[in-house]
């Protein structure tokens, strides 16, 4: 059997090596590693595209491993499996409790925070830039979440279209 996968590696010494290991520890084979250091996101992170061949039980577990070692998995077989979203705040983001709003948005399953950028000016309102990552079908529960958090805080949110 074969797998296609696209991972999200750090850019560093050490994560692509670190991210073939669970191949060659249940004995699939890679076929293809397209490593795109190129494209770096936001996080410093680049997709990595990997063709395994295997066993169906082994390549469950190999994607089960990246899973145990932080790697997200943003693509199987040609389906993403994983969708960035970003919005904007803007208001007394951090008088209204900054952590608080980011641990309500990474509470909700399959959905994590990935950066969080925020602009300063005094005592003046902030801006906040806020990149998301989201299992697929999630989108609209980070919407309602964030609208919910912007209404009960007072601020004014910029969600993408």
């Amino acid at each position: 059997m074969r797998i296609n996968l696209v991972l999200e590696l750090l850019d560093s010494p050490g994560q692509l090596v670190k991210a073939l290991e669970p191949i060659s520890n249940y004995g699939a084979n890679l076929v293809t590693v397209i490593h795109k250091r190129d494209y770096k996101n936001d996080n410093g992170n680049v997709p990595v595209q990997l063709t395994i061949e295997g066993e169906h039980e082994d390549l469950k577990s190999i994607v089960s491993k990246y899973g145990e070692l932080g790697f997200s998995i943003i693509e199987m077989d040609g389906v993403v499996l994983k969708e960035k979203i970003t919005t904007i705040f803007f208001g007394h983001i951090v008088d209204q409790d900054l952590r608080d709003t980011m641990d309500r948005i990474n509470e909700l399953e399959g959905v994590v925070i990935v950066a969080f950028d925020i602009k300063l000016n005094g005592e003046e309102k902030s801006t906040a830039l806020i990149n998301i990552e989201a299992d697929i079908g999630r989108k609209q529960a980070v919407f309602n979440r964030i609208a919910e958090i912007a209404e009960e805080k007072d601020l004014l949110v910029i969600n993408e279209v």
